[in-house]
């Protein structure tokens, strides 16, 4: 629960990972915003999916979270940081270290062997090559694809890649993931396979953010959900049946 003082100000709360406070997105004046008024928070550990119908601000508010976008208006923290107000550099830098994002369709770079598309965030955030290198084969194992580690995506099944992706976006141990569709482009029983990675991830202590269609997939993790429609949060609360 968060409590706002008098003068609208939010409290902070311990373990807090996200917080926007009434965040409005606008890209043409005049015209409606692609979100209005959100407020939410994130706390450690915590599961959320946002979902909604398409259209309804669900990219545009993991933009704002993941600093790909800026607010028009009101503020966005993510790991106790203020990232609307840093440069471009700065922000960057802090995407790298502290939030790992995962792609519906993988986002890797086929001239990179797996491992290196792996290393590359660890590489962004100015860690050293041996350290790296094996974070990402640690990381590979867990994923049980350490023996791709020199081989191409554009080799790779669909589940493999996004196994990949998400050894990527953990590379730098990040206090947030987000995931955008993670199971979207890919088949029943292999984006079965993801979720049952996330799930593990999240019985670790990883803070994750869900965008998705699939209620069966929120259901299934997912300790709340928040409904967005036309820019606005409906509602909010507990994970919704399928």
């Amino acid at each position: 629960m968060r409590v706002r003082g008098r003068s609208g100000a939010v409290s902070p709360i311990p373990g807090e990972v996200i917080r926007l406070d009434e965040v409005t997105k606008s890209y043409q004046a005049g015209g409606p915003p692609a979100l209005a008024g959100v407020s939410l928070s994130v706390t450690a550990g915590e599961v959320v999916a946002i979902m909604g119908p398409s259209g309804s601000g669900k990219s545009t508010l993991l933009n704002l979270i993941t600093g790909l976008d800026r607010p028009s208006q009101g503020r966005v923290i993510v790991a106790g940081q203020r990232i609307d107000r840093l440069s471009e550099s700065a922000l960057a830098r802090f995407r790298a270290r502290h939030t790992g994002i995962v792609f519906q369709f993988f986002n890797l770079l086929d001239d990179l062997t797996v491992e290196d598309n792996v290393l590359l965030p660890a590489q962004l955030a100015g860690a050293s090559r041996r350290q790296a290198r094996a974070r990402a084969r640690e990381l590979l194992a867990r994923m049980r694809i350490e023996q791709y580690r020199n081989s191409y995506p554009a080799r790779m099944s669909g589940g493999q890649r996004q196994r990949v992706a998400i050894a990527r976006a953990l590379v730098n141990a990040p206090e947030l993931l987000v995931a955008d569709e993670p199971t979207g482009a890919l088949d029943t029983a292999t984006g079965h396979e993801i979720a049952g990675l996330l799930r593990e991830l999240n019985h670790e202590g990883q803070t994750l953010v869900l965008v998705t269609h699939d209620r069966s997939l929120a259901r299934q993790f997912a300790a709340r959900t928040v409904e967005l429609v036309d820019g606005q949060v409906v509602t909010t609360g507990a994970a919704v049946p399928a």
